[in-house]
């Protein structure tokens, strides 16, 4: 990784063309990149946030995500596949490492900012142990936003108080989602699906782990954008509405209700007594916002 940003809150950052920057996330960062930039093209202002599964806060949770000026921005996040406990493999090294390699490969030749091929090339290059479900998002010069997915990692595109694009997760069953792994028997980047969407100024690019969108509806992620327009900011209530959602037992979630649609419920008796399986889904939870603008302000200084 080519640098690395911690901090204790949300901040907002604007991504410049051709500054990288890479963040091995452990709790919620950013930070400013050096240098004023003026630009003239399409970019993206980015909050952040991570909260860590409460059982696992001592460590820094499982999940990682980087953000990059490279050409209009990249952004991507990985969520360690926690079942590598059970074989005493932290399931972070995984998802960590994968993002360090990642970060260092925006700009590579052979990637062509294409994010399947970044993929490929930061799962070859990754040697722990484990696997993850990844997203990558890159938003081009043109406007053009290239999204390979591969799990339950997901992004929405907010345009206007609408979302005019989701993505949807890739499961063998319910879940266990696709995943990139040490392991020979895995998905690879051929698996991911991959979009291209057009991109304009105003439009909203929400991006998280499953954290978020199984605990948060996409109602709410809407309405929580229209009430705050600071990203970082934004970043924060989102991932703050998530974790309350999974602590609690009898919040209606898209998990639990998809658990219902999928067959799994309580008992038969319980049901006769007017019961239904209810509840959040506890697990790390990142939240990656971005604000497609044109260029032409300065970057702030490093402080």
């Amino acid at each position: 990784m080519s640098c690395q940003f911690l901090s204790s809150s949300g901040t907002a950052i604007k991504l410049p063309r051709k500054k990288v920057m890479s963040m091995n996330v452990i709790g919620c960062s950013t930070s400013p990149i050096p240098n004023p930039v003026l630009r003239p093209e399409l970019s993206i202002r980015v909050g952040t946030r991570l909260i860590p599964h409460p059982k696992k806060a001592d460590k820094g949770g499982e999940d990682a995500f980087f953000v990059s000026g490279y050409n209009g921005g990249v952004m991507a996040v990985a969520d360690g596949v926690s079942g590598w406990a059970e074989k005493d493999v932290d399931p972070a090294q995984f998802s960590r490492e994968l993002m360090r390699r990642a970060s260092s490969l925006v700009d590579d030749e052979e990637v062509n900012y294409d994010p399947r091929i970044l993929v490929r090339k930061a799962h070859a290059a990754t040697s722990s142990t484990g696997s993850a479900t990844v997203i990558v998002s890159m938003l081009d010069n043109n406007g053009i936003l290239k999204i390979a997915n591969v799990g339950d990692c997901g992004l929405r595109v907010i345009r206007k108080g609408q979302i005019i694009f989701s993505t949807f997760p890739q499961e063998h069953y319910f879940d266990c989602p696709y995943q990139l792994s040490s392991e020979t028997v895995s998905q690879t980047y051929l698996d991911a699906t991959v979009t291209s969407i057009d991109i304009v100024k105003g439009d909203i690019i929400v991006m998280g782990s499953d954290g978020l969108f199984d605990n948060v509806f996409d109602h709410e992620i809407v309405s929580t954008i229209k009430e705050h327009k600071d990203v970082a900011e934004t970043a924060k209530v989102l991932a703050d509405l998530a974790y309350k959602h999974s602590v609690d037992f009898y919040f209606d979630s898209p998990f639990s209700i998809e658990a219902r649609n999928r067959g799994l419920d309580v008992p038969w008796w319980k049901k006769a007594l007017g019961q239904k399986l209810t509840g959040g889904k506890m697990d790390d939870i990142t939240v990656i916002i971005g604000e497609v603008s044109h260029g032409g302000s300065e970057m702030p200084s490093s402080s």
